[in-house]
C-alpha cells in the first residue's frame, strides 16, 4: 500500500535530522509480522510510505501504532501541544507491478518532484540509501558530501546507516514483481498524482 500521511499546517519541517531521527526510528519500531514499513520518504510536511500489511485489520493497528509513536515523539521534540497530523493517514492498495514501480519512483524520489533534493545519490530523508533496485551505483554516493540543516539551522552531516534497518518487502508486488518494469533511475522524477 502507499500511504500518506500530512502535518497540521504552521509545524516545523520533518528534514531535520533531530526529527528525522525519530521517524527512523518510529518506522522499526513499527514492524510487526503483519505490518512494516518497507520504503519511505519524508518531506517538509508529509511523508510518503510504502507499507506491506497482512489485512485491513493489520493496516489499521500498525498504522496506528506508528502514528502514536510519531506523534507522541514529535510532541516531546518539538514541545508541541495540540494535533500534530492534518487528518487521518491517506491509503492506496497497489495491485500491479507497473502501480507497485510507479508507487517506489514517487516515494523515494519524491523530493524531487518538490525540488528538495537534486543530488546524484539518494535523498537522505528517503529510504532511498538503502534502496537495491537502482539502474547505478549513484546511490553510493558518499553521504558524508552532503550537509543537512539541524534545527538550529546548521549544517550537518546526516547519520546513515550502511545497513538497511527496516524490513525487507514479503510480497512478490514489491520485492520482485515491480522490476519486470525496469530497475529505477536516481534522477527519475515521480509523476504527479
Amino acid at each position: 500500500m502507499l500511504v500518506t500521511m500530512r502535518l497540521r499546517a504552521g509545524l516545523r519541517s520533518l528534514r531535520y535530522n533531530d526529527t528525522y531521527a525519530l521517524l527512523k526510528d518510529a518506522f522499526a519500531a513499527a514492524t510487526r509480522e503483519s505490518f512494516r514499513v518497507v520504503e519511505y520518504s519524508v518531506q517538509s510536511n508529509h511523508m510518503h510510505l510504502l507499507v506491506e500489511a497482512n489485512d485491513a485489520k493489520s493496516l489499521g493497528r500498525g498504522m496506528l501504532g506508528l502514528s502514536v509513536r510519531i506523534v507522541r515523539g514529535l510532541k516531546k521534540l518539538w514541545q508541541h501541544v495540540g494535533s500534530v497530523f492534518a487528518d487521518r493517514y491517506h491509503a492506496r492498495i497497489l495491485r500491479t507491478p507497473r502501480e507497485v514501480r510507479n508507487a517506489l519512483v514517487y516515494v523515494i524520489n519524491n523530493a524531487r518532484k518538490h525540488g528538495a533534493w537534486s543530488a546524484a545519490h539518494a535523498d537522505p530523508y528517503s529510504s532511498g540509501t538503502w534502496f537495491s533496485g537502482w539502474k547505478t551505483s549513484a546511490k553510493h554516493a558518499a553521504q558524508s558530501e552532503t550537509s543537512l540543516p539541524s534545527a538550529s539551522g546548521t549544517a550537518s552531516s546526516p547519520a546513515v546507516s550502511s545497513s538497511r534497518f527496516l524490513a525487507r518487502a514479503r510480497t512478490w508486488l514489491l520485492s520482485l514483481g515491480w522490476q519486470r518494469h525496469g530497475l529505477l533511475d536516481p534522477f527519475e522524477s515521480p509523476a504527479a498524482t
